[in-house]
């Protein structure tokens, strides 16, 4: 399963890995320094999304309201 992350067919504009058949939520990127990525074909991987941009929105909401 390794080598389906190597693979350019599931990497979309080279940014975006998007592979069904690889169960990882979190894939290393072709280069390793670039540390990982989503695989965006991984129905739990929305859920990181949410849980991400639910954290964050909390995190502004709670600053302006102390304003």
């Amino acid at each position: 399963m390794k080598e389906q992350g190597k693979n350019p067919k599931n990497w979309v504009w080279g940014m975006f890995y998007y592979n069904k058949d690889d169960d990882r939520i979190f894939v290393p990127k072709p280069n390793p320094a670039d540390g990982s990525t989503l695989n965006f074909a991984n129905r739990k991987s929305i859920l990181v999304i949410l849980a991400a941009i639910c954290f964050f929105g909390f995190t502004i909401f709670m600053i302006y309201k102390k304003h």
